[in-house]
């Protein structure tokens, strides 16, 4: 770190006046030699020259058009697309891939960088409905998980790979809270895991302790590779209260139009 310095002695006085009237003497020497000859100041601008009409006459500089998420042959719930325009928009997933949970329609959405779906699947979710964890839920042993505390919190979330106690390889959507998106397990032949994915309609795919379960292939063809080369952005919409206060988020087409943009 440089040391400070004390300041330098002050001129005397004698020596201090006379170098105000020198510099006041060279001040007006180069005023006189910087100023135009009278007349010229007002002079027209060259030709070619922006003129101060030209000036005010000149195109607005161009707005920044809407961007929007791209589902493909997909037709999401409004929600969805709601968050998923809203992100890429807002660049809220700060130029990471993406994915969104549709909770209500049992179903998620995987996103490139730039907003693209790379695929879409059915999924089973927490068999409660509800939008929080139970505080201290990821500490207890499953057995003692009561059946509406099972429940898949909404949010965003920093997804991350990892492993579970089995050793088995997931994605941590919320470490705290034990919730993570892996693969089926039909462990239970009772639960019916498999045909809840199969079926044609969300009402079935509510079975799980609050984990994400993805079909096996599904897994492995679209999450597992993601999360092994980064993280990504996973919005879990919500359920019991509005999408907007959860994400503090912006519909896209409304918000262009009123700034006058045009939206494809």
């Amino acid at each position: 770190m440089m040391s400070s310095r004390p300041d330098r002695n002050p001129p005397p006085a004698s020596e201090w006046a006379f170098g105000v009237r020198r510099g006041l003497l060279i001040a007006a020497a180069i005023g006189v030699l910087t100023l135009p000859p009278l007349g010229l100041a007002t002079r027209m601008p060259q030709a070619g020259a922006p003129g101060p009409t030209a000036a005010l006459s000149a195109a607005p500089a161009p707005v920044a058009a809407p961007r929007l998420a791209d589902f493909g042959a997909e037709q999401p719930s409004p929600s969805a697309r709601h968050v998923a325009d809203w992100t890429v928009d807002a660049n809220d997933h700060g130029g990471k891939p993406f994915v969104v949970v549709d909770k209500q329609q049992a179903r998620v959405y995987v996103f490139d960088a730039q907003g693209r779906l790379s695929g879409a699947s059915p999924v089973l979710l927490g068999l409660a409905v509800g939008d929080d964890s139970v505080p201290g839920i990821g500490d207890r042993p499953i057995p003692l998980v009561k059946p509406e505390e099972r429940t898949t919190p909404a949010g965003r979330f920093i997804g991350e790979r990892g492993s579970n106690t089995s050793g088995e390889d997931v994605v941590w959507v919320d470490y705290d809270a034990a919730v993570s998106m892996h693969r089926v397990r039909p462990l239970v032949a009772a639960e019916r895991r498999l045909e809840r994915l199969a079926s044609p309609t969300p009402e079935d795919n509510r079975i799980s302790y609050g984990c994400i379960n993805v079909p096996a292939a599904f897994f492995d063809a679209h999450i597992e590779p993601l999360f092994r080369r980064m993280q990504a952005v996973v919005y879990v919409l919500p359920e019991t209260r509005p999408v907007q206060a959860v994400f503090h988020s912006y519909d896209v087409r409304s918000r262009h139009a009123a700034l006058g943009r045009t939206t494809g």
